[in-house]
C-alpha cells in the first residue's frame, strides 16, 4: 500500500519506472519518474550474459572438425564451461551488498524527475526471478542522539534503524518498503542453466565412466 509503481526492463537495461510512495508520517504522496533521456543498467544481468558469451566462447573458439584426443581434454572443458555458467546463475540469485552510503552515492539516485527528496533512497536490483525495487525513508540524527552512532555494513536490505554517514550527515533508516514482479524471462534463464549444468554433468559422468574402461588393463 506504501509503494505503487510501473517498471519496464527491456534486456539489461531500466528504460522506464514510475513510482508513487505515500509517506507513513503525513500520508503526503510523492511521485517521481525516470528522466525521459535516461536508462539505468542492472549489472546483474549483464555480468550474466558475460559469463553466458564466456562458455560459449569456450564451447565455439575450436575449428568445427577439431577432435579431442583423450576424456581428460572434455571434462576440462565441461569443467570451465560449467565454472561459467555457475557464476551467471549466481549473479541472478545473488544480489550484491551493498551499504547505504554507496546506495545514496550511486547514480541511480539522479535517474529520477523530481529529484529525490534528500530522506528518501531507492534501488533495485535482480532476485532468482524477480525485480525487486526497495524504498529507503530516513530521518536525519541529531547531534545530541549520535553518541550511539554504529554504521550499517553492506546488506542486500537494510532494516530500520540501520545508521549510516553520507555529507556530513548522519540518517538512520526509519522505513522500508519493497516491492517485487516476477520477470517470466528470468524465470526461464534460471531454468535453462540449471537444464544446461545437468546436462555438462551428466556429460562428464559418461567421460569418466569410458575413462576407467580404457584404463582397465586385465592381468
Amino acid at each position: 500500500d506504501q509503494v505503487k509503481g510501473v517498471l519496464t526492463l527491456q534486456g539489461d537495461a531500466l528504460c522506464q519506472a514510475d513510482v508513487n510512495l505515500k509517506m507513513p508520517r503525513n500520508n503526503q504522496l510523492l511521485h517521481f519518474a525516470f528522466r525521459e533521456d535516461k536508462q539505468w543498467k542492472l549489472q546483474q544481468i549483464q555480468d550474466a550474459r558475460n559469463h553466458v558469451n564466456q562458455a560459449i566462447y569456450l564451447l565455439m573458439n575450436r575449428d568445427i572438425n577439431y577432435q579431442f584426443k583423450t576424456g581428460s581434454e572434455v571434462l576440462k572443458l565441461m569443467d570451465a564451461v560449467m565454472l561459467q555458467l555457475s557464476r551467471a546463475r549466481n549473479r541472478l540469485t545473488t544480489p550484491a551488498t551493498l551499504t547505504l552510503p554507496e546506495i545514496a552515492s550511486s547514480g541511480l539516485t539522479k535517474m529520477f524527475t523530481p529529484a529525490l527528496p534528500p530522506d528518501i533512497l531507492v534501488n533495485f536490483y535482480i532476485n532468482l526471478n524477480k525485480l525487486c525495487l526497495t524504498v529507503y525513508q530516513l530521518h536525519v540524527l541529531q547531534p545530541s542522539t549520535t553518541k550511539n552512532f554504529k554504521p550499517a555494513g553492506g546488506s542486500i536490505l537494510h532494516n530500520p534503524g540501520a545508521m549510516f554517514e553520507f555529507g556530513n550527515q548522519r540518517y538512520e533508516v526509519s522505513h522500508v518498503h519493497k516491492v517485487e514482479c516476477v520477470v517470466p524471462w528470468l524465470n526461464d534463464a534460471l531454468v535453462f542453466f540449471t537444464v544446461s549444468l545437468q546436462l555438462c554433468q551428466q556429460l562428464k559422468d559418461k567421460i569418466s565412466v569410458f575413462s576407467s574402461y580404457w584404463n582397465y588393463r586385465p592381468y
